[in-house]
């Protein structure tokens, strides 16, 4: 099998081959079951200095290569996704939890992102610049280098591929550390799939690692840009640690996305999207509907709807039956949601679905009349969990929406598209869904957030990689050298 574990027993990815780690090993569990999967080598600190060093070895020749070589390898990746689909799914499902749905979606994004990324080598790299010398001159963008990527647990599939494989693209080098919990969805697939498309050794490295590893590969010299995808918190460390080593740093972290549903919005269809907002992948996503502000003249009829919603969603081990939700990915995660879902009832929420657990297994959760310092309503929940919140005109909806540190995501629904987007205009967001939810991603979309949502479109997009994963150089060219007074 493409993925068996004789590849990657007990092993990290470094230096083109499959070797021990020197941070020891991990269990790779289940989440549905707490069966054992298999067993994940870790990397430490040192593994990082000498991957470092074989990726920058490597990276120059990568970056003189042909750029239809390039772009070869990555079209070969992207026809490994789809030959590898039900294989990787598989993982997907098991590893992390994901329904099949999700499991599928996050395959097929990897796929596109390959062949999105197989486009770059050929896009024009420089331009013609006037000068008032006599000389051609030039911008021109070449590779970073060394490029280290630093991917979170809940989709690890998409947010690993979608840096590592433009980075690659570009001529760079990539050193990954996936999420030790997904460590083979997130870390294992990625390294295989680019070993079976023929990326030459030493240009990709997977080492699974904890905040030692991390930190490790923030301050490499080696390592010149930092493609990273986490919670807020352990953003902010990574920002504050590349810009005092001097180093690029592309930050995708947290969010609190709102869904606003003006007072002319269907409310079945509001509710539809609503509970696909906020418990898809069981509510473990940056883009998740957080926040449900909802005018007052629909405001009970959607509570009373989207509970009855939320309390028939059937939730379960996606592995052996069809379910909407599958487990949180552990026991931290559930009792952070459950504590959030009952701080909130203690400051007024009203439980009108959900609330419980069963091992992994949390409850589609609605909360009604929630208000901003309500607790879910406040921070992100990272849980099956839609906090809802009344508002009676624009202008509030507006308050509610930008109020918060956050800025990723958000929808509006409204028949009046044109007052939508008006209203959108009025919000910090990287993103905006007009009459649809907040968890949307395409390949060749630019994606990201503001303010504690992150650094800006950093992925997605032919301009949004190029910018992340190049330099720009100043070039010029004289025919005859010129004569200084000295």
């Amino acid at each position: 099998m493409f993925l068996d574990t004789s590849h990657w027993h007990d092993k990290i990815f470094i230096g083109g081959s499959w070797a021990p780690g020197s941070g020891g090993v991990r269990d790779v569990i289940e989440p549905a079951t707490g069966a054992l999967l298999g067993r994940i080598g870790i990397a430490g600190p040192a593994d990082v200095a000498r991957a470092a060093e074989i990726a920058a070895a490597a990276q120059h020749a990568w970056a003189q290569t042909p750029h239809t070589e390039r772009a070869a390898v990555m079209r070969r990746a992207g026809a490994l996704w789809a030959q590898h689909t039900e294989e990787a799914m598989w993982w997907n499902v098991r590893e992390v939890g994901a329904i099949p749905g999700m499991a599928g979606f996050a395959v097929h994004v990897a796929e596109q992102e390959c062949y999105e990324a197989a486009a770059l080598p050929a896009r024009p790299y420089g331009e013609l610049i006037p000068s008032e010398q006599p000389r051609l001159s030039m911008a021109r963008r070449v590779p970073a280098g060394v490029v280290g990527v630093i991917a979170p647990f809940n989709v690890p599939i998409i947010l690993g591929i979608r840096s590592v494989a433009p980075a690659l693209a570009l001529g760079n080098a990539v050193i990954l550390k996936p999420d030790p919990r997904t460590a083979v969805t997130g870390g294992v697939t990625i390294a295989r799939i680019f070993e079976e498309a023929g990326l030459p050794p030493g240009l990709l490295q997977v080492l699974p690692g904890g905040a030692d590893v991390g930190e490790a590969i923030v301050t490499h010299p080696l390592v010149r840009v930092i493609s990273f995808t986490g919670s807020t918190g352990t953003g902010r460390r990574v920002g504050e640690l590349a810009g005092r080593h001097l180093k690029r740093a592309h930050l995708e972290l947290g969010g609190n996305s709102a869904l606003i549903v003006l007072d002319d919005a269907d409310v079945d269809e509001a509710v539809n999207l609503a509970a696909w907002g906020s418990f898809f992948h069981q509510g473990q996503i940056c883009m998740t509907t957080g926040r449900h502000l909802v005018h007052e003249r629909l405001y009970d009829d959607f509570v009373e709807r989207l509970a009855d919603k939320a309390a028939r969603l059937s939730v379960g081990d996606p592995a052996r039956e069809q379910v909407a939700i599958g487990p949180v990915i552990d026991a931290g995660q559930r009792d952070k949601i459950h504590a959030l879902i009952g701080a909130s009832a203690d400051a007024g929420a009203r439980v009108a679905a959900g609330g419980t657990y069963d091992r992994l297994f949390y409850g589609a959760t609605v909360l009604a009349d929630a208000a901003a310092d309500t607790p879910a309503f406040a921070e992100e929940v990272f849980g099956p969990v839609a906090p809802v919140a009344r508002f009676a005109d624009l202008g509030e909806a507006a308050r509610l929406a930008a109020a918060g540190e956050y800025g990723l995501s958000l929808g509006i629904v409204t028949r009046d598209v044109m007052q939508g987007l008006a209203l959108a205009d009025r919000l910090p967001t990287g993103i905006v869904h007009i009459n649809d939810q907040t968890v949307n991603d395409e390949a060749n979309a630019p994606f990201g957030g503001v303010g504690a949502s992150g650094t800006g479109s950093r992925f997605g997009g032919a301009a949004a990689n190029v910018e992340a994963f190049t330099e720009t150089r100043w070039v010029t060219v004289r025919g005859q050298a010129p004569a200084y007074p000295f």
